[in-house]
C-alpha cells in the first residue's frame, strides 16, 4: 500500500511521462508471467521506450491535468503503458509481441496528440518507421536519376552514331 506522499509521488511521475511522451500506448496484460514482461520491457528499453504497469485509480488522477486525459476510460484491469517517442516503434513492438502472447492486448493510444482506437493502434504498427520511409524515398530518387542518366546516355549515343554532315566540305578540284 501507498502512502500519500509516495501516491503524489507517483501523480507527478506519471503526469510528466503522459504530458512529455509524443506516444503513448495502453496495453492490457493480464495472463503475462514476469519472464514475459521482462522480456517485453527489455525489447521497449532498446529504443527508448518506457513500459510501466500501473494504478489505474492514481493513474487517472494523473491523467486528468494532461495531454492524454481522453485515455482515462482504458484503465481499468491490468494495464500497463507504453512511453515513447516514435508511436510506429512502441505500437510495432508491442503489435509483435501481442501475435506471440494473446494475453497482451493494445486497447488504445495517443500519437502526437491525436487518441487512437484499437484499430488506429494496429495501423500505425504497420507504417514505416522514419528510417524505413527515409531509405525507400531514397530508393526512389536513385532509381529515377539512374533512368535519367541511362536515357541521357543512351540519346547521346544514337546522336554520335548518326552521320555528320558537314556543309562547309569543299568538293575536290
Amino acid at each position: 500500500m501507498m502512502n500519500k506522499e509516495q501516491k503524489q509521488n507517483y501523480i507527478s511521475e506519471m503526469t510528466k511521462q503522459f504530458e512529455n511522451s509524443k506516444a503513448v500506448m495502453v496495453t492490457h496484460y493480464q495472463g503475462l508471467t514476469m519472464p514475459q514482461l521482462d522480456e517485453l520491457r527489455s525489447k521497449m528499453r532498446e529504443h527508448g521506450i518506457i513500459f510501466k504497469i500501473t494504478k489505474n485509480r492514481i493513474t487517472k488522477l494523473a491523467l486528468e491535468k494532461t495531454k492524454c486525459k481522453d485515455l482515462s476510460k482504458y484503465f481499468n484491469g491490468p494495464t500497463a503503458v507504453a512511453f515513447g517517442e516514435d508511436a510506429i516503434m512502441s505500437a510495432r513492438i508491442l503489435s509483435k509481441f501481442a501475435k506471440d502472447n494473446e494475453n497482451l492486448k493494445l486497447i488504445a493510444g495517443i500519437m502526437n496528440n491525436e487518441i487512437l482506437d484499437q484499430a488506429g493502434v494496429q495501423n500505425v504498427a504497420n507504417l514505416p518507421t522514419l528510417d524505413e520511409a527515409r531509405a525507400k524515398i531514397i530508393g526512389i530518387l536513385n532509381a529515377s536519376a539512374s533512368k535519367l542518366v541511362s536515357i541521357l546516355l543512351a540519346r547521346s549515343e544514337k546522336m554520335s552514331s548518326l552521320p555528320a554532315e558537314n556543309s562547309e566540305t569543299k568538293p575536290k578540284e
